[in-house]
């Protein structure tokens, strides 16, 4: 029987407390977990994009990060990463560095440097093949400067550049899938996950997605309780709603074939996870209920496309 405890809880945090994130956020959760997943003993360079996570976790001199840390632009994360990952390379090659040494690259950004700003680099470093990691810590928004929209943002959302009221009910757009996207350059490892439950989901995806040789993309859903609108202690709620009503399926794609890692018994209704957030709060207004419904006909397509997606990628 796998014991997570056992497995996890004794090893030292290579993310360290003191940090500055919000109470309540997602990201300094799963960055925490996913750099657990490291074997005692490997080093690992994280490049970090600009963002919530950079400004909080590395304000000068002081820093959250154990292993080696490059603060890099927006836009960049994943160029900085695979230009690291290529010099250590050639430094293994032409004898400055032993050869046994063990060292993992890993890039973090979020929507914002991921889904829009970062999406070129991003995919760049995934087609040239470079053996790395790129976590995109997705909380929906711009949320470092100001809660705007990204392409990440669901549809309905109200943020500061999406905005509902009379005009418009927030933003009119459907989210992009990224994770899909990645699946699409036919990378060796792609999955979604979450901090849910007793983090076995997300802590076993860190492992495999950190030492499977190649480019690898994690996205992982991290709320943002000042761009979302949620009490800070209900963020392990968030994400449980959101996987129990399917917004967030929890799945892997191993060399295009897909994984549904969670069904649930009893799909919960869209409006559990959208009620405790104020960003949807105007969709429960009286005359405003077609809102939920086309947030639930998105949502259950969305689930079905992946049933199927899994059914047909694993025929004989």
């Amino acid at each position: 029987m796998y014991n997570l405890k056992e497995v996890v809880a004794n090893k030292p945090s290579r993310f360290t407390a003191g940090h500055r994130m919000c109470a309540g956020c997602g990201a300094p959760v799963a960055a925490r977990m996913v750099l657990r997943a490291l074997k005692e003993g490997d080093h690992a360079v994280v490049s970090c994009a600009t963002g919530c996570m950079e400004v909080s976790t590395f304000i000068y001199p002081y820093t959250a990060w154990t292993d080696s840390f490059i603060h890099t632009a927006f836009e960049c994360a994943a160029a900085t990463e695979s230009g690291v990952e290529a010099a250590y390379k050639a430094l293994k090659r032409t004898g400055k560095l032993p050869k046994d040494k063990i060292t993992k690259f890993i890039s973090f950004g979020g929507d914002g440097g991921t889904y829009d700003i970062g999406i070129q680099s991003l995919s760049g470093a995934m087609e040239r093949g470079h053996d790395m990691l790129y976590v995109c810590y997705d909380n929906g928004a711009y949320m470092n400067t100001g809660i705007q929209r990204s392409s990440a943002t669901p549809r309905f959302a109200d943020t500061t550049t999406s905005p509902a009221g009379t005009v418009i009910p927030g933003k009119m757009q459907s989210r992009k899938d990224l994770t899909k996207i990645m699946v699409a350059h036919h990378l060796p490892y792609v999955a979604q996950t979450v901090p849910y439950a007793n983090f076995k989901d997300l802590y076993e995806k860190s492992e495999k997605a950190i030492y499977t040789e190649g480019p690898t993309f994690l996205n992982i859903m991290a709320p943002c309780p000042r761009g979302w609108g949620y009490p800070t202690d209900e963020l392990m709620n968030i994400n449980k709603l959101a996987v129990e009503t399917c917004y967030w399926p929890l799945y892997e794609v191993i060399d295009g074939k897909y994984v549904v890692n969670y069904k649930p018994k009893n799909k919960l209704p869209i409006e559990e996870f959208l009620k405790p957030q104020k960003r949807f709060r105007h969709m429960f207004k009286p005359g405003n209920e077609w809102m939920i419904e086309e947030f639930q006909k998105e949502v259950d397509a969305r689930w079905q496309e992946l049933l199927d997606l899994e059914e047909l990628t694993n025929k004989e």
